[in-house]
């Protein structure tokens, strides 16, 4: 009985007031890429711009200039929808071929999404809460903005909408990533390991506007080690990361889309496309015990992109995007202190479902402490075809 009350509260939580339908798509992508890079980066992101990818010392990834081919980006979708009693049920699952963790660098499989979406809740791996999609410049570039907050994670949210808002929560999956330092070296820290005990919350929340919108979100998360190993001295530790952004995006006339995200935040760069490590260590030397500190990493950004229709066929993206760390004292004096990123493309469309242009790519690094920075010119050419079969029946 209380499970049949508490199924009956769900569906009127999450019904839609909608005709509910039945179907199942196929959709994706076939994308090449051709371009030249006529300095440095490391070789395992070869056909994306990433700022802390770029040398932190003189010609570590020598010589300058090279050539690259790939289809990485290259994507394949599956979307599922049936109507229930509890609402519209809907299933997705995607990948590409860009391989990242121990398939970095390679052209291979690469998981993106697999979730269940019923009315309102969300269950399973899509873009985190924290993430304004909507605000991802149309660049030819994969790596794009490295400020821009943009995570997919396993999640629980729930997530309401009507004409003039949507707002969510969720719970998702932590995870952070450690920088040990001028301590890397040392082997007691092997015995450190991280210590997730509860899930990172989001937040967000959208006011639609007559040209736009305007979206504020937030993340909140504990990051916990411990010491593995007994020891006299206490490597033990957490800290408590958490985030904000400012995003939207606004037509200034018919022919222009104005995009924008202003990000800060501690111990939440892993949310970020490219921002580098979330906890840093600090000297501590003054207590025998606990010599060490982990703490979380200030980050600060921003990003602009200004979208121009020159024809129904000719159309421009150019834009800038920014990030700063704060670093803790026991970081590596070239570790990543602050990028700079910036585009420019002229893209053409001859029909519907292809595009191609070309793209002008600019990316800085700059080091915490040794006064090294280093920069990258690129060029890049690419093709896209957009494909999609979607077979739809109505409802009863």
């Amino acid at each position: 009985m209380y499970i049949q009350l508490f199924l009956c509260g769900i569906g009127q939580a999450i019904a839609q007031e909608q005709e509910l339908k039945k179907g199942f798509e196929i959709y994706g992508f076939v994308k090449a890429d051709i371009g030249y890079n006529f300095n440095q980066t490391d070789p395992n992101w070869f056909d994306v711009l990433r700022v802390t990818k770029l040398p932190k010392f003189e010609d570590q990834f020598a010589p300058d200039g090279k050539i690259y081919f790939g289809v990485r980006q290259t994507r394949l979708g599956f979307n599922n929808w049936t109507p229930t009693s509890l609402g519209q049920l809907k299933a997705n699952f995607e990948f590409d071929l860009f391989g990242v963790g121990p398939d970095v660098g390679q052209t291979t499989f690469h998981f993106r999404r697999a979730y269940i979406e019923l009315g309102r809740f969300t269950v399973g791996q899509t873009e985190s809460l924290f993430t304004d999609v909507d605000v991802t410049p149309n660049t030819l570039d994969f790596g794009a903005p490295p400020s821009r907050a943009f995570l997919r994670s396993i999640q629980v949210r729930y997530m309401k909408v009507n004409e003039k808002a949507r707002w969510g929560l969720a719970l998702e999956q932590p995870g952070a990533i450690s920088d040990d330092g001028i301590y890397a070296d040392r082997i007691e820290l092997e015995n450190v390991k991280p210590q997730f005990k509860v899930p990172d919350l989001t937040a967000q929340y959208r006011r639609f506007l007559k040209n736009g919108y305007v979206e504020v979100a937030g993340v909140l998360k504990w990051i916990k080690w411990e010491n593995t190993v007994p020891s006299p001295i206490d490597l033990s530790g957490d800290e408590i990361g958490w985030g904000f952004y400012l995003s939207t995006t606004h037509r200034l006339d018919s022919k222009t889309l104005l995009k924008g995200q202003v990000i800060t935040g501690r111990g939440m760069e892993n949310y970020l496309t490219d921002g580098g490590p979330d906890i840093g260590i600090e000297n501590n030397v003054s207590d025998p015990v606990t010599p060490l500190l982990g703490v979380s990493l200030p980050v600060i950004g921003g990003l602009v992109f200004l979208e121009r229709s020159w024809n129904s066929k000719l159309s421009s993206t150019v834009g800038y995007s920014a990030i700063r760390i704060d670093n803790s004292d026991a970081q590596a004096d070239n570790a990543f202190k602050n990028g700079h990123y910036g585009i420019f493309n002229l893209l053409y469309l001859p029909v519907s479902q292809f595009q191609t242009g070309v793209e002008l790519q600019w990316g800085q690094r700059n080091n915490f402490r040794d006064d090294f920075s280093s920069s990258v010119i690129r060029v890049q050419f690419s093709c896209k075809y957009n494909f999609s079969l979607f077979l739809e029946e109505k409802g009863k």
